[in-house]
Formats: structure tokens, C-alpha cells, sequence
């Protein structure tokens, strides 16, 4: 019987297992992680190629030597002031309410903005098993132009596994912000080599609907009224410090 054929004869099953690779593909985004230099393309690298168009977002895809899942870039200007985007950053919760299919996220290990952990969880449709993953964010900004960039990797030894979850352990993250009045333009790289046994080509064909989404959601977020009203922080040797609300200059605690 041909794969059409068995589909047909299947809808429920077929149905189920888009939805569950789909989650899978997810996990690649939710998962990210910092950029050790040279683990990441180049933003500017000229093999980029345009994969997708949704409104103001535009996706990229490049192949990755020695892997067999490819990078992603994507690239969008928010409709949200660079403060309002940068509250969310800070919060570690905020993952479940704009990364697709986080279900729970937590910073940990105290630290300060520019340098801390977050654990979060993706949760996966039956059976497949969930996910997730240990954080190390690291966040840098330029004052004199306001744009921030924050890398994130994947540091799974920073916390005890959990039983019933896998582990994502290899991924690399760059999210650049910079301001262009009162929107933002995001820059988001990404490769992401994750547990488990997903054919390469499957994983590719789904990735690029996931950053739409996320980013989509992103940007709702940053215009909600409990995001409003926030500034940047900087310390006296003009490295940012976080996001505090008008009239505080103590950075906002996580939430």
C-alpha cells in the first residue's frame, strides 16, 4: 500500500504524528543555546537561503557542516518599543507565553541579567516524550546604539535530569535586538542537534513554521500592559544591567 494510501486509511494517525513531529521540530527552537563562535553561521553568510515569508517575517535555512539538521535565521521588525521586548527577555517565565511549545521555564542559580540560567520544559504530545533542556544566557548591549544581543547554550550538566524527560543537549542561540524607533528588529540564529532518532530532512521541512509562530507571539506579548512602561539599566561601566520600570533604577527582578 502506498504511503498516500495508508494516510488516507489512517487520517487520526497521520494527523497525530504531524502534530507530534511538529512538536519535535519545536523543541530545536525552544531549546537554544549560546553561541560558542564558529558554532553558528554568520548572519551575514551569503548561502542563507529564503525559505518562507509571513508578514514581516522572513525565514532562512543554511546546512550545517557535520550535522545533518540546518540552521535557521530569522529576521523581523516587532511592532513593540526595544524596552517592551527586552521586559520579556528578562522574565525566564515568559517562554511559555511566545516560544512554541514551552510549557514551563524558570530561571535559576541567582546570577544577574547578564549572565544567569534557565531550566525549561517542552511539552510533547503522546508518546512522544517530553523535553528539556538547561540554559546559560548571556546578554551584551552597546549603549551608545541600544542594540542587545543575548546568546544562549545549552548547558545540560548544570542540573540534575529529570525522570519521564529527555535532555536536549546540543543547541546554539543568537537573538540580536536592535531599535529602530519605536519597533524592533530581531535577528534569530540558531542550530540545534537534538536527542532522539528524527530523520534530518523531516526535522528541516517543519522548522521553518516554528520561528513565525514564536515570533508572531513575541510580539503580542511585548504589547500587553504589564510590559509597558520599562527601561533599560546600566551600570556604571555602561554594560546593561536589565530592564527596570519608569522612575526605578534597580533592575526588575525575575519573575
Amino acid at each position: 500500500m502506498t504511503a498516500p494510501t495508508w494516510a488516507a486509511a489512517q487520517p487520526w494517525l497521520f494527523r497525530l504524528t504531524r502534530t507530534a513531529l511538529a512538536s519535535m521540530a519545536a523543541i530545536f527552537l525552544v531549546s537554544g543555546g549560546l553561541a560558542r563562535a564558529g558554532d553558528l553561521p554568520a548572519e551575514n553568510n551569503p548561502d542563507w537561503a529564503l525559505q518562507t515569508e509571513s508578514g514581516n517575517i522572513r525565514i532562512y535555512t543554511v546546512a550545517q557542516p557535520g550535522s545533518s539538521f540546518e540552521a535557521f535565521k530569522a529576521v523581523a521588525v516587532l511592532d513593540a518599543p526595544l524596552e517592551n521586548v527586552m521586559a520579556v527577555m528578562a522574565n525566564p517565565r515568559s517562554c511559555v507565553d511566545w516560544v512554541y511549545n514551552c510549557s514551563e521555564s524558570y530561571g535559576f542559580g541567582g546570577g544577574e541579567f547578564r549572565d544567569r540560567y534557565a531550566y525549561s520544559v517542552n511539552d510533547m504530545p503522546w508518546p512522544v516524550t517530553d523535553r528539556d533542556y538547561v540554559l546559560h544566557i548571556r546578554t551584551r548591549a552597546d549603549r551608545a546604539t541600544g542594540e542587545v544581543v543575548m546568546d544562549l547554550n545549552a548547558t545540560p550538566d548544570q542540573r540534575a535530569e529529570v525522570d519521564g524527560r529527555v535532555r536536549v543537549d546540543q543547541s546554539d542561540t543568537l537573538y540580536r535586538f536592535t531599535p529602530e524607533g519605536d519597533k524592533t528588529r530581531m535577528v534569530w540564529v540558531q542550530h540545534t542537534d537534538p536527542n532522539g532518532a528524527l530523520p534530518g530532512w523531516l526535522v528541516n521541512n517543519l522548522l521553518v513554521d516554528i520561528p513565525v509562530r514564536s515570533m508572531e507571539a513575541l510580539e503580542t506579548l511585548a504589547q500587553k500592559p504589564e510590559y509597558q512602561g520599562f527601561h533599560l539599566v546600566w551600570d556604571d561601566q555602561d554594560r546593561l544591567a536589565g530592564v527596570a520600570k519608569s522612575g526605578d533604577d534597580a533592575p526588575a527582578k525575575s519573575r
